[in-house]
């Protein structure tokens, strides 16, 4: 059974690849992943572009294991040498756009979803998310479907770790700052020019150091990521537009994050926009972490966001595939990973439902 699911995952991952699904626009991937769970004979929903399903013996008495990864991908970067939406296989790698993050994932997890769908007397109910809009961190993804999918108690969400354990991720607040000055013609005296307040601005920006440090997931990283000024050359512009991108790490909330930079940050004005990326974590000692450290997995913490971020339970990290491959040129997931990763998580599992 585990042959015949591994042939077909990697069956459908290659439709996956050679079907664009920039986020927002899934549509025929979403279709795709119905027309699995049809050969699977398993009845499934769609809301929206998220296609999910429940196993066979649900009981609401019992908590619920999310499994969840995305069928969405950024767009290509002009670095590609091979195309992206046509699967092509060399050397044991599958190439192409999204293979690596996350589509290998998600067939992985879709293949252990049917192998344990119609078993009996399972500890934890399993619901299967395969979502949209991930990275785009978008309005129609996973978040949506948490008031319409069964209560999640706790999570593994499939992004690629190399099959290592996850354990907490760092949350992530963008801002938008503004430092402002006087503006004034380019040839006249100016002690007030807003480019030149900047300096010190980014300097602090810089330098700031949160106090708080995880023995997990670091120090919170706090990063100017845009500047933008003026129109012309010889006008001195009123204001700097900045944008700060901060990895909170899970000893801050966001919400502590933005009080912290309102009150210290020397911009005239600072923003964030949006709190609810927040840093998700799992304890040590539960049972999904324990089962993999038992079958020899390792721990650590993600700098990457994830749909993790929009869940308020206990989630695992966990998937085949490289992260340091995502959102590169010649994407690319190993044949092997995809079997292996099914193999591990049937076998955590195996030990904990």
């Amino acid at each position: 059974m585990i042959e015949r699911l591994t042939t077909q995952a990697i069956d459908l991952l290659k439709q996956l690849i050679e079907t664009p699904s920039f986020s927002s626009e899934e549509e025929q991937t979403a279709q795709h992943i119905e027309a699995w769970f049809r050969l699977q004979d398993i009845p499934y929903k769609r809301q929206k572009n998220n296609v999910w399903a429940t196993n066979k013996f649900f009981d609401e008495t019992k908590p619920s294991l999310l499994l969840n990864s995305h069928h969405d991908t950024v767009k290509p970067n002009n670095g590609y040498s091979k195309d992206p939406f046509k699967t092509i296989i060399e050397d044991g790698k599958l190439f192409g756009l999204g293979s690596n993050d996350a589509g290998g994932c998600l067939v992985a997890l879709m293949a252990t979803f049917a192998y344990f769908y119609s078993r009996k007397n399972l500890k934890y109910n399993l619901v299967l998310v395969a979502s949209a809009e991930e990275e785009s961190s978008g309005q129609n993804g996973l978040n949506s479907m948490l008031d319409i999918v069964p209560k999640i108690d706790v999570a593994i969400v499939g992004e690629p770790t190399l099959m290592q354990l996850a354990i907490a991720e760092k949350g992530l607040v963008v801002f938008d700052a503004k430092v402002k000055g006087t503006p004034s013609h380019a040839a006249h005296p100016n002690n007030d020019n807003a480019i030149y307040n900047t300096i010190a601005v980014l300097q602090w920006f810089q330098n700031y150091k949160f106090e708080r440090k995880s023995p997990v997931l670091g120090d919170v990283k706090m990063t100017v990521t845009q500047i933008n000024a003026g129109k012309q050359h010889n006008a001195i512009p009123a204001e700097v537009d900045l944008v700060i991108d901060v990895r909170v790490n899970d000893k801050y909330t966001n919400a502590e994050i933005e009080a912290i930079l309102k009150k210290n940050a020397p911009c005239t004005s600072i923003r964030a926009r949006s709190l609810r990326l927040n840093s998700s974590s799992i304890p040590l000692n539960h049972e999904l972490v324990k089962a993999g450290i038992a079958i020899g997995r390792t721990t650590y913490g993600s700098p990457t966001l994830s749909d993790q971020a929009v869940l308020t339970c206990p989630s695992l990290k966990l998937g085949p595939g490289d992260s340091t491959r995502s959102h590169t040129a010649d994407e690319f997931i190993y044949i092997n990973e995809i079997e292996e990763g099914i193999q591990i998580y049937i076998e955590l599992l195996e030990m904990v439902l």
